[in-house]
Formats: C-alpha cells, sequence, structure tokens
C-alpha cells in the first residue's frame, strides 16, 4: 500500500532544496530560483522520478554515464574495492587500481602520451595542462611563454585558469573577464563536420602564432567538438592543421577531450579524427562511467621530462583525492566494460537513429540548424528556447534533457536500444516542432 506520508516527505525535500541548495548556474534564494526535479533512482537509462513518472536519461547524467546506471560490474568494482580501502594518499604511495589505470590509458590514448596525472574533475584536469605548459616553458629557460591561445566558443571548465580560456564574450565567464588571466582568441573553427579546408580556415591564428609565438605556451581545443560553447563540430582537416601550426611555431598543443572521450564522437578520442597526439590530453566525465568524480591529465615524454629538468625538479601539483582507489577502480572496470563490448556498433547505431528520428526538425521554420556526430545530436533553435516548460513537456513523454539558450541536444547512454532513442527522437520532435 502506498505511504501517505510519502508525498508530504517529497515536498518537505524540495522546500529545504530550494531553501539551502544552489544548484549548477541557477538562482537561489529569489523568485528565479529553479524548482529541481527529485530523484529516487536509477537503472539502465532510466532515472525514477519521486512524483512516479520514469524518464530516459538522454543527456547521459552530463555526459559521463556512458554505461547507465547501476551497472552490475561498476557496482562490484566498488564494492570491492571499498572492502580494500575507500582512500589513501597518493604522495609516496601507490595502488594497484591507480597503476593499472594509468597504464591502460596509455595503451588507448593517441601514442606517446606516456604519463598520467589524476585528479579530481575536468576543469582541474584543464588546470593541470595549463600548469604543465607554463611549468614545461619555464624549465626550458623560457619563462616569458606564459600565454595561452585559443579560439572562440570554446568551453574547458569553471575553475579561473579554465576559465580564462572559455570564450570572452559568448560564454558562461564574462563577468568574471577583468580577474582572469588574459590569452590570445582567434575565430572559432568554421563549422561543418564535412567541410573542406580552405586556405583561410587558419590565417588568423596562425598570425596570433608568429606574432607571440615567444609569449604562447600552447595551444588549447576541444578536438572537433565545441560543447558547453555551442555544441559545435568541425572538421578534422582544422584540427590537423592546427597541430602542425603547433609543431611549426614551438608552441605546446593541448586537447580537450573531457568531453568527447571514449567514444563519443565515433573515435575512441576526438583526436583520432585528425590521426594526431597532443603533447597534453584532458580526460574526464566518462572516465568513470559516471560513477565518481576522477579525471586525468596525460603528457608526452618531451613534456614530463621537460618539467621535472627544470628549477623546482617535480610537477608542481597534488590534489588531496588524486587517484581516489574507489574513483580509479570503477575507472578500470568503465573503461574495459567499454572496450570489451561492440561501442563502435552501439555509437554507430545511435548515430543512424538520431540522424532519422531528429530530420523531420529540419523543416520546422523554428529550428537554425540539427546537427549529428556519434552519440551526440544537436537540435539549435532560432530562438533561445523556455527551458522549464520545455523539460516538462519532455518529461511528460519520458524523456529528460537540459537544454541550454537556442540549444537542445541529446547525448545518450551508449547502452540505448533502437526504442529508446527512438523515444528521445519523438520527444524533442513533438515539443519542438
Amino acid at each position: 500500500m502506498p505511504n501517505p506520508a510519502q508525498p508530504q516527505r517529497q515536498q518537505q525535500l524540495i522546500e529545504l532544496d530550494q531553501k539551502h541548495v544552489w544548484h549548477p548556474y541557477s538562482a537561489t534564494g529569489t523568485d528565479q530560483a529553479e524548482t529541481c526535479y527529485l530523484v529516487d533512482s536509477a537503472e539502465g537509462v532510466h532515472i525514477q522520478l519521486a512524483d512516479g513518472r520514469q524518464a530516459i536519461d538522454g543527456m547521459s547524467s552530463w555526459w559521463c554515464a556512458l554505461h547507465g546506471y547501476q551497472h552490475p560490474m561498476l557496482d562490484q568494482a566498488l564494492i570491492q574495492q571499498s572492502q580494500k580501502m575507500s582512500h589513501i594518499m597518493f604522495g609516496g604511495l601507490s595502488h594497484q587500481p591507480a597503476i593499472e589505470l594509468a597504464q591502460l590509458l596509455v595503451d588507448i590514448t593517441p601514442k606517446g602520451l606516456n604519463k598520467v596525472f589524476f585528479s579530481d574533475s575536468g576543469s582541474v584536469a584543464v588546470e593541470v595542462a595549463i600548469k604543465m605548459a607554463l611549468q614545461y616553458w619555464h624549465s626550458q629557460g623560457q619563462p616569458k611563454k606564459q600565454k595561452l591561445l585559443t579560439v572562440k566558443n570554446g568551453y574547458h571548465g569553471d575553475t579561473f585558469a579554465a576559465m580564462a580560456v572559455c570564450d570572452p564574450v559568448n560564454g558562461m565567464h564574462h563577468l568574471f573577464q577583468q580577474s582572469l588571466s588574459q590569452h590570445f582568441f582567434a575565430e572559432a573553427p568554421p563549422a561543418g563536420f564535412e567541410r573542406q579546408r580552405q586556405s583561410q580556415d587558419l590565417e588568423q591564428l596562425e598570425l596570433l602564432l608568429q606574432q607571440h609565438q615567444h609569449e604562447i605556451a600552447a595551444v588549447i581545443i576541444e578536438p572537433i567538438v565545441q560543447g558547453a560553447g555551442g555544441m559545435r563540430f568541425y572538421a578534422p582537416a582544422y584540427l590537423k592543421q592546427l597541430h602542425q601550426l603547433c609543431r611549426q611555431y614551438h608552441v605546446l598543443f593541448i586537447a580537450d577531450e573531457i568531453a568527447t572521450g571514449f567514444g563519443r564522437s565515433g573515435k575512441l578520442f576526438a583526436c583520432e579524427h585528425a590521426a594526431i597526439s597532443p603533447d597534453i590530453l584532458c580526460l574526464g566525465k566518462a572516465l568513470t562511467g559516471g560513477y565518481m568524480t576522477l579525471a586525468a591529465t596525460l603528457c608526452n615524454d618531451k613534456v614530463a621530462a621537460g618539467i621535472c629538468q627544470g628549477e623546482a625538479g617535480v610537477f608542481m601539483h597534488g590534489p588531496t583525492f588524486m587517484a581516489n582507489p574507489l574513483a580509479c577502480a570503477v575507472a578500470l572496470a568503465s573503461c574495459r566494460l567499454l572496450l570489451q563490448g561492440d561501442w563502435q556498433a552501439k555509437v554507430a547505431m545511435i548515430e543512424q537513429q538520431l540522424i532519422t528520428g531528429l530530420a523531420p526538425l529540419k523543416k520546422s521554420n523554428k529550428v537554425a540548424d540539427v546537427r549529428i556526430l556519434g552519440a551526440i545530436g544537436v537540435v539549435e533553435m532560432k530562438q533561445a528556447v523556455a527551458k522549464a516548460p520545455l523539460q516538462e513537456s519532455l518529461l511528460e513523454q519520458g524523456v529528460w534533457l537540459r537544454p541550454f539558450g537556442k540549444l537542445v541536444y541529446t547525448m545518450p547512454p551508449f547502452i540505448c536500444d533502437q526504442a529508446n532513442i527512438n523515444k528521445i527522437c519523438a520527444a524533442m520532435v513533438a515539443s519542438l516542432a
């Protein structure tokens, strides 16, 4: 029998949430405060709301829950590790999950990335990458190389060094511009994954390299897919030429694959579309399959040796929860699960279903663009959407998405079947057309 106190308790929790909890990118304590849906549980591709509704999580819990929820292999990895140790300091000590995970990441990432530095989150992985680049050049006797070069429409995280290389005008951090380090920005890559390279595509970027190579430590970019900065796709040829320019002008190349890593773009890592290996690679989000917070920054031997030959003799960074054993154990299980399964076929199926299912929206006069790459489906509207009523409409059709601005997009878990993807597409079409 239903518990009559349950709805009352749900309402109490919602009221307490509104009173005390500050959610991401939201107001608090005002009439503009966002009302959040209370989640009771999650299993497979579904989240179960406390109000009784069930919805497919079309966001993979902000792009990280590749294998869905309550996967038995990942659950077991956590249980087994918790029976040994949940955490141990990484200074002067090491442990099997971290060592095996590092070896696996070296094996599957682009060739030459032989050193792995673990941290707590994607934003911190970017901070670590930037710090590596700056310390490398300082160790090489070029301390003036303190600036970064990046492109507009990029997004790299919410901490201060990461914010400084996000889009300075249209990004989410322009309010802090006067407090951030100032870097060089080139125009965003021309849109279109299939676009043929034009001679002028990187003219501005190369000019910045020519003029400022003596002070630019590294270029940082999201390979192929610009995520939270606009959900834009660009051509592999652009990425390949940018990589060549970094070599030509003696600048390090940082690839931020926090969103694209682990198969999301159709390749295991988006750099593979251009057949390049960066000097430094940032990973996060899907690393643990959405179970724990963990990130990794990988670098090649040149960067690692260059840092350690310098004045400090060591890399000057060390998070308290670096290489947390629970997180490393579940990350190892998640990566093995992905590699053992036919993830390429799953992503190809999702891509084809998204192409077919979202096609009707191309005919809508409200829609500016529909674009799909791998397990990413994006609908760009001509006007910003009203998020709250749109989310309610989608939930009524059994789908959870979190639109922002003009963008309504899905990054579903890889375990979705055709019926799941069709349901996501149908809800988007019905709610937007």
